[in-house]
């Protein structure tokens, strides 16, 4: 893109299709990539991410969803790439391919080692996320996870801020409302202002109206259209208006984000096939297919929140 990526509005995280033999599904992929880039007033989308199951994704096949995205949608559309990496140097080398590739953003995921007491130890994650800032000048978005497990205490959060300037924003998934609001607060009255993408998809309504800057979440795969209207009225301080469509989007919530939940995105793929956007929902190990009354289930869902083969993504008049 043109000008520097900022990190605002709604950003949906897409998905990854996969072929019965679990390689990538490219031509299915470029599909998903022309339906996401094509739902009106999205800012950005996400590759390489949870939704994406970059836990299961080589390098190259890393570095090849980003070309991909770069050559289908890139001219209309800004890419963030996920950096997603427990190796002290493969982190940053991931980070150096992304913006050699033509990537707008980063969503750094926070090393899973910080899990086992990282609060304790500050400096940690000072090594981690400093070692992805300084091998790119790409805007940062920081990714905060719940404190139980790998999330950045306050202090530490606002420190990496503070030294970091690139980090521009963060994926809040701190998931308690409470700390939530005070991300909001704080990081806004930086002297360098913070941003705060929600990715708080099972009370989204509740977590915008504190004042976020967009949001960014797995769930865009499927209902992008939904978030980026909850987002208008949200932003027009219309509460009636935010409370009827958050009414459709609520019966999604109970689709993709009951237990297991390392299964939602499992879930997405599977409501893109009943919606005619995926011919099949192949998951790599240790993800499995769903059950066909799970699948039934997250049918009568979409229903519910009149999502069909004709409405999905489909714009959402304003009220």
């Amino acid at each position: 893109m043109n000008s520097p990526f900022d990190p605002t509005g709604v950003i949906p995280a897409c998905l990854l299709p996969f072929e019965s033999n679990l390689e990538i599904n490219e031509a299915a992929f470029r599909s998903h990539l022309r339906d996401l880039a094509g739902v009106d007033d999205i800012t950005a989308i996400t590759v390489n991410g949870h939704a994406a199951e970059v836990h299961a994704l080589s390098f190259d096949e890393q570095r090849r969803c980003l070309d991909v995205a770069k050559d289908e949608v890139g001219d209309r559309i800004p890419i963030v790439v996920g950096i997603s990496s427990n190796d002290f140097a493969e982190a940053p080398r991931l980070a150096r391919m992304a913006a050699e590739n033509g990537a707008d953003g980063l969503l750094v995921f926070p090393s899973e080692v910080l899990g086992l007491g990282g609060q304790l130890r500050p400096e940690s994650a000072r090594t981690h996320v400093g070692g992805i800032a300084e091998a790119t000048e790409l805007p940062i978005i920081l990714f905060q996870y719940p404190g139980a497990t790998l999330g950045y205490p306050l202090e530490t959060l606002l420190s990496l801020c503070q030294e970091f300037s690139t980090i521009r924003a963060i994926k809040d998934w701190c998931n308690a409302p409470h700390l939530h609001e005070r991300h909001i607060r704080e990081l806004h009255a930086l002297d360098k202002p913070v941003r705060v993408l929600s990715t708080h998809s099972m009370w989204l309504l509740g977590s915008l109206a504190l004042g976020c800057d967009g949001l960014l979440s797995g769930a865009g795969s499927v209902i992008a259209n939904l978030h980026v209207a909850l987002w208008k009225a949200v932003q027009k301080g219309d509460l009636a208006e935010a409370r009827a469509i958050n009414d459709r989007i609520y019966p999604t919530v109970r689709a993709f984000y009951t237990d297991p939940l390392l299964d939602m995105h499992n879930r997405m793929k599977e409501a893109l096939v009943l919606l005619g956007r995926l011919d099949e929902a192949h998951v790599r190990p240790p993800l499995m297919k769903l059950p066909p009354e799970e699948i039934e289930r997250i049918a009568a869902h979409l229903a519910e929140a009149g999502i069909d083969e004709t409405t999905v993504y489909q714009s959402i008049p304003e009220a």
